[in-house]
């Protein structure tokens, strides 16, 4: 199978260079009414790596801080898996650092961002709902829109952004791509009958449990079952467990912006978050791909099959084609 590359979005400040890339594989004969070779998107939205010299420069520990807020070298894993799969891939190249696409566009601290009344976002202050500003959802933490603090560094950035420049980012980042990806999920099921949006991440290990057991090294979420069905994540956590893997259940992550906003499980469109343990993949450094990653890839690879299969059956019943099974998809898989 070939690949087939498209580009979205631009990175301001970069003279315009990508905010995202697209990877479809194509087929030399199409399956009979469906134009992705499986039912299932994984997008990889914090791996970006690409940081213009503005950035950068408006850092206080670029070296520190920009690593330590990326999903390091994950969307190596979701590049693998697709080539082993036929899974569509979108991977963000605008780092974290300079917005994050899991957050909701207005999930802003107030107080690191220099208001302009000429600026859509800079009319967003005060915060709505209150006289007096504020911070709300995950900005609070200092994880927003923008990533303000980081533990154990303390403050990201030098001074406060400007309210033009989170806008561009806004609009030339965070809006295309989750506008490309909304309508690549329903057009992929549309043709399937209904579609999954794996969003990939990875996290730092997790501490002991307050039980003595360690924790999980891979996390599934999904919202508590708000953004795919129960059948999903039934076989998603089947499938781990056959690999000796230990798995968490939403915490403690269970999804953020991406799921909130794509998985509407009732219009079969089904999202489910994966967080993967770097040190299982990573060197001891966590900087490096390490011995692990081919393993994981190879995990990866299989719940991405499995999961493919458990959407196109649902897909089948809600196109009332009851249980029958369509053998293309498994062959485009392999």
């Amino acid at each position: 199978m070939a690949w087939s590359v498209s580009e979205g979005g631009r990175i301001p400040g970069s003279d315009g260079v990508p905010a995202f890339v697209w990877r479809r594989k194509c087929l030399g004969q199409r399956l009979e009414q469906h134009s992705a070779p499986i039912p299932l998107i994984i997008a990889v939205p914090h791996a970006g790596r690409h940081y213009p010299a503005g950035l950068l420069a408006a850092m206080r520990q670029p070296e520190l801080a920009a690593r330590r807020l990326e999903d390091r070298l994950v969307d190596l894993i979701g590049l693998e898996v697709a080539r082993a799969t036929g899974a569509t891939l979108l991977v963000a190249q605008a780092p974290r650092a300079m917005i994050d696409l899991n957050r909701a566009p207005d999930d802003i601290d107030r107080e690191m961002i220099v208001p302009d009344p000429t600026v859509p976002v800079g009319r967003l202050m005060p915060r709505r709902g209150g006289a007096g500003g504020g911070i709300g959802g995950r900005a609070q933490g200092g994880l927003g829109l923008v990533p303000r603090r980081l533990a154990g560094l303390g403050e990201v950035w030098r001074g406060r952004l400007p309210a033009v420049e989170l806008q561009a980012r806004i609009e030339d980042v965070h809006v295309p791509y989750h506008a490309a990806l909304a309508d690549e999920h329903v057009a992929v099921a549309r043709d399937w009958g209904a579609a999954l949006l794996l969003d990939l991440h990875s996290m730092p290990p997790l501490p002991v449990r307050a039980d003595g057991e360690p924790g999980g090294t891979f996390v599934l979420g999904d919202r508590f079952g708000a953004s795919c069905a129960t059948r999903l994540s039934g076989a998603a956590f089947a499938h781990l467990a056959s690999c000796g893997v230990r798995v968490a259940h939403n915490r403690p992550y269970a999804g953020g912006y991406g799921l909130e906003r794509h998985g509407r499980r009732d219009s079969g469109l089904h999202a489910m978050q994966l967080e993967i343990d770097r040190s299982l993949y990573l060197d001891a450094a966590l900087a490096e791909p390490g011995e692990g990653m081919a393993g994981v890839i190879e995990i990866v690879s299989g719940l991405v099959r499995r999961l493919a299969g458990e959407v196109a059956a649902l897909g089948q019943v809600a196109s009332g084609r009851g249980a029958q099974t369509n053998q293309g998809w498994s062959r485009a898989a392999e």
